[in-house]
């Protein structure tokens, strides 16, 4: 991963964003501080023909009906006929019986990584989780051998996020930590983080790719909470930081570390 950063920039991938309404700012704001390219077409007019030419996809199903569903299956399929990488991120999916089936669908479309927090993967794995909104109520730890089940299951990469992230192939491990409490306070940070990690699908492996996208947030994160003075400024700050952390220091990033 140590020149992913290099090459995101030197890319500007495409990436297509069918994520939602609360996100659609800050993740475009995001990919666009980062280095790459955002759009958010969702309709399903438009979906199947435009996921074949990007360089990557993500799928959110915070704010879902049916017509967003239709997009995604039409998104998913263009995506994957043409060999586009794609990310799944199942947002409280547990909170609805609608929602689940909708996410338990869109899993076994088999995306080229799931991310997730820990309550989120638990319950998508068949467990029991304590969660009843967006928010996570379960350790990474509760949730690590049901993400190491599915990453086999689907041949997809899984990445579980909370204070110390867990990334998983069904084989390789790897932890991130980093970042800020701050980061919680701000609404869609984690939609965000799934339009990035899709960004760099586009131009790397889809492990590299979330360990990439994590240890990029965890720097910028933790740069931010040093200026920031609560979390609207903090918002701001991180944006910048995204931007100007060059390629030397992300290869230097310490968050970084690989289960034996």
């Amino acid at each position: 991963m140590t020149n992913d950063l290099e090459n995101l920039r030197a890319t500007n991938p495409l990436v297509h964003c069918i994520t939602n309404y609360v996100a659609m700012n800050i993740a475009a704001n995001t990919l666009l501080a980062a280095g790459a390219s955002p759009a958010m077409i969702h309709t399903p007019e438009e979906t199947g023909d435009f996921a074949g030419i990007v360089g990557a996809l993500t799928v959110n199903i915070g704010t879902i009906s049916p017509p967003w569903l239709e997009g995604m299956r039409r998104g998913i399929s263009a995506a994957s006929e043409a060999g586009v990488p794609w990310v799944l991120d199942p947002v409280a999916h547990f909170a609805t019986p609608y929602r689940s089936a909708a996410a338990r669908e869109l899993l076994e479309m088999r995306p080229t990584i799931l991310r997730g927090n820990a309550s989120e993967i638990l319950a998508l794995g068949g467990g029991q989780s304590e969660a009843k909104g967006v928010d996570a109520k379960d350790p990474v730890a509760a949730a690590e051998a049901t993400g190491i089940h599915l990453a086999q299951q689907f041949g997809c990469v899984v990445v579980i996020t909370s204070d110390v992230d867990f990334v998983t192939d069904g084989n390789r491990c790897a932890r991130v930590g980093g970042g800020s409490p701050m980061m919680p306070l701000i609404t869609a940070m984690g939609c965000s983080l799934t339009c990035l990690t899709g960004a760099f699908a586009a131009v790397t492996n889809p492990m590299d790719a979330a360990v990439s996208a994590l240890s990029l947030f965890a720097e910028a994160g933790q740069r931010a909470a040093q200026t920031a003075g609560g979390p609207a400024s903090f918002s701001q700050h991180f944006i910048d930081q995204l931007h100007t952390i060059t390629p030397e220091e992300f290869a230097e990033s310490p968050w970084v570390s690989w289960d034996a």
